[in-house]
């Protein structure tokens, strides 16, 4: 179905502010409202995470006396919950939300390890919040669409929240958006400059996305062997927790986390928490291209944020910024000779090859391998 037909039932039943986080589920529906909105309009807000994007639908309802539409992937449930819960339900202040969220890891269909269990709870986690969905499926024609669109607005109506429940390929637009941002440096050659940067007891904890894909795969072409890298499948945002517990526990190796300015954005927290521990051994790269690229490309909402400057502010000892091989191997240089926490922010451009694999192993297989490295020395 195209999102078009979507967007337009909701503008005809007043619901026209629209917030969320990007899923590639969700793509055509993403490139259908930066079309039509850009990113930070009156009408469309790209949100830091879900929980604060539910925060911005409860707003609008509070302001305006209308519903909103809150997108993100079924993995965001997870942030949304409490506001879900604790503030739009019924037994509480009943403000109405419509949820489309991105049903990852169907029950039946393969799909990465990390969307598996979230997939099968999707439904249930619904339930359990008592939010009627609808499921909409790459055959649901626009007739069937507007009378199920029919009962979820009319549980809108009663101050209650409601969901589309998106299978991959529902929602399709002809919309094919320009995302990029004018940098040069492509994110895999960054990062591949960063691992041969390092020193041999060095270890990496890696974002989720392409950017662990493509370590993966460096690590592929120079035969170097896996153990050295923990692969953040999921969990979005939550890298530097990782990596930072990591360092304190190991403060002998220096622990490389190789974060996504969208992550960063997601649980900004972090940095003072990573500040205020004073980790020696800890060095933040941040890979800054301006956008979630791994689920489309769409524009993050950092804005003009000056990821350096808010870095200081948090406690890190240094920062460093980089946007060309020559001024990342400059900064490497130099930070491998200073104590840390140190971030180094390096501005990439958007996009990755077209055949950029995945992980061969399993992420078991790449725990284990991880902690034996961890613990060898």
């Amino acid at each position: 179905m195209l999102a078009s037909v979507l967007l337009d039932a909701c503008l005809d039943a007043g619901i026209d502010f629209f917030t969320g986080v990007p899923d590639s589920f969700l793509k055509g529906l993403c490139d259908e409202l930066y079309s039509r909105y850009g990113t930070d309009s009156a009408h469309h807000v790209v949100a830091h995470n879900e929980g604060g994007a539910i925060g911005l639908c409860a707003g609008h309802a509070l302001a305006s006396g209308r519903p909103a539409l809150c997108y993100m992937q079924n993995s965001g449930l997870g942030n949304a919950v409490n506001p879900l819960a604790s503030l739009m339900d019924m037994q509480v202040y009943a403000l109405p939300c419509l949820l489309v969220v991105g049903w990852r890891g169907e029950p039946g269909l393969k799909d990465e390890p990390q969307h598996v269990k979230q997939g099968a709870v999707t439904l249930s986690q619904l339930e359990l919040l008592g939010i009627p969905y609808e499921i909409l499926s790459a055959d649901t024609d626009e007739a069937s669409f507007r009378s199920s669109f029919a009962g979820l607005l009319s549980t809108l109506h009663e101050g209650r929240c409601a969901a589309l429940v998106v299978r991959k390929g529902a929602l399709v637009s002809a919309c094919r958006p320009a995302y990029g941002n004018g940098a040069s440096l492509l994110r895999e050659r960054a990062a591949e400059i960063v691992l041969e940067a390092s020193a041999p007891s060095d270890a990496f904890v890696s974002t989720t996305g392409k950017l662990s894909r493509e370590v993966f795969e460096l690590r592929e072409k120079h035969a170097q062997g896996h153990s050295r890298d923990f692969l953040t499948v999921g969990s979005m945002g939550h890298a530097s927790m990782i990596a930072l517990r990591i360092a304190e526990e190991k403060p002998g190796r220096r622990v490389w986390c190789l974060d996504g300015d969208g992550a960063l954005m997601m649980h900004l927290g972090s940095l003072p928490l990573i500040g205020r521990r004073k980790p020696r051994n800890f060095v933040h790269v941040v890979i800054n291209n301006g956008a979630h690229e791994t689920v489309g490309g769409m524009p993050v909402c950092s804005g003009a944020l000056d990821i350096r400057a808010l870095a200081l502010a948090s406690g890190y000892a240094h920062v460093f910024s980089a946007d060309s091989e020559a001024s990342l191997q400059d900064s490497l240089r130099q930070l491998k000779q200073l104590e840390g926490p140190v971030l180094l922010e390096i501005r990439c451009a958007c996009g990755a090859r077209a055949d950029l694999g995945r992980p061969t192993t399993t992420p078991v297989q790449n725990r284990d391998a991880f902690t034996a490295f961890l613990q060898d020395g």
